[in-house]
């Protein structure tokens, strides 16, 4: 079923603010739904009539359980509440600090994909996970340590890596990073001078904006109707809609409501964390795929995935499995 409606109203799931690769989730999950306030709210009291929990509040868990699975099934399905009127945007966490650091330190995203791919089988997994835990640290706005460390601790975590694996396939890449401190060096002067607007590793702001576009693709127009959350600030609001305006998307404006006193941004909430659920259980090994199959064409074609083998499970069609954004993601050199 579609809805010709000009608000879309939107959620999200997984978020652990910039701690991408140490926090409680690796996936983050940004889901809109496109409806009538009556028609969703008819299918929030039809969930609640199938589940039956004495919950005041129902979010994506109580659909995750295994009583309830047919319930899942039947939301996500073909001729279900929400097919062809809901989508979700994801992105893989440790892929885009990847991304984020590419296009910092080497003034491009385009070598990213090929050392997060590889990066695990060159470097070894502990070594990799402290390289993407650097990297974090590196691009994160807060700091608790002494101001310049974060910049130390990612080139010597880059210079280790380029010794041991100087004749490998990924050495050219190494030698550009260690090339680039002075980017470095330059990004956190920005960021100790403060305050930040939109800070590099949120990936909040970017899957609003690639929600617009996907919405109001062939010269719709759309209103976003979003969650009250910290991060969207109006000065951050004013972003996204000035990021939009930018890239030729047809978006109208952001409102903020209450997720409890709006039955679409229930939906919404419910699909993002049960994509999320989904997309974390795909990046290790525990595929179920009767739900990755469902889950699938309601995935942004150009969410910022990194993963090859999940991204042909869940992804779009064409089955690319690279970070095929189409809207610009937070500049690291103007968010500051």
């Amino acid at each position: 079923m579609t809805w010709n409606e000009p608000e879309v109203a939107c959620d999200e799931s997984g978020s652990d603010g910039e701690n991408l690769t140490g926090g409680n989730t690796d996936v983050f999950a940004h889901a809109s739904v496109r409806m009538p306030v009556d028609a969703a709210a008819a299918y929030v009291r039809e969930i609640r009539d199938r589940i039956r929990s004495p919950a005041e509040e129902y979010k994506a868990n109580h659909l995750l359980r295994e009583k309830h699975r047919a319930v899942l099934e039947w939301l996500l399905e073909p001729g279900g509440p929400i097919h062809g009127t809901a989508h979700v945007h994801l992105t893989e966490k440790a892929f885009f600090v990847v991304d984020r650091a590419a296009d910092l330190l080497l003034g491009d995203d385009t070598e990213a994909l090929a050392l997060f791919r590889e990066g695990p089988r060159v470097f070894g997994e502990d070594h990799w996970r402290e390289f993407l835990a650097a990297a974090n640290r590196l691009l994160r706005v807060r700091n608790d340590g002494e101001p310049d460390e974060p910049v130390d601790v990612f080139f010597r975590a880059v210079d280790e890596l380029r010794r041991a694996h100087s004749r490998t396939a990924l050495a050219p890449i190494l030698e550009r990073l260690a090339a680039a401190r002075p980017r470095a060096v330059s990004y956190r002067a920005r960021v100790l001078a403060g305050p930040v607007l939109v800070p590099v590793l949120n990936p909040l702001l970017p899957a609003i904006v690639s929600t617009a576009a996907h919405w109001s693709a062939g010269g719709r127009r759309v209103r976003l109707v979003h969650d009250r959350q910290n991060m969207l600030t109006p000065e951050r609001i004013a972003w996204i809609e000035e990021t939009a305006r930018r890239a030729g998307i047809g978006l109208d404006g952001v409102r903020l409501v209450v997720a409890r006193e709006d039955p679409r941004v229930q939906l919404a909430d419910f699909l993002a964390g049960i994509a999320r659920k989904i997309a974390s259980d795909v990046l290790h090994g525990r595929v179920d795929p009767v739900l990755t199959g469902l889950l699938r064409p309601y995935v942004d074609a150009v969410s910022v995935w990194g993963d090859r083998d999940g991204w042909a499970l869940i992804g779009a069609e064409d089955g690319v499995g690279e970070n095929n954004r189409s809207v610009p993601s937070a500049d690291c050199n103007s968010a500051v």
